[in-house]
């Protein structure tokens, strides 16, 4: 079982990475993989939070929390400049 300590390590290494784009997959359950592009926005103590680029579908911002990440849920990759991808 993950420990706050643990869910607290992921919050602070995600704080670095604040205002950089990033590469999200999520797991939606029955072999539903969401992949979004977007910009990390906010670190809370208890989720994150996501602005997508892509508006058209009517989700602007998606939050997770930690624990998504810790279960490999949710993955997250980070972009080095604009175009490629730095994986952490």
């Amino acid at each position: 079982m993950a420990t706050v300590q643990t869910l607290d390590n992921i919050r602070v290494s995600l704080e670095r990475y604040l205002g950089k784009k990033i590469l999200l997959k999520a797991n939606k359950g029955r072999k539903q993989i969401v992949t979004k592009k977007g910009i990390l926005e906010k670190v809370y103590p208890s989720v994150f939070v996501v602005k997508l680029d892509d508006e058209g579908n009517g989700h602007s911002r998606v939050s997770y929390s930690y624990s998504d990440l810790l279960t490999s849920n949710v993955k997250l990759q980070v972009f080095k400049d604009q175009n490629k991808l730095h994986v952490s």
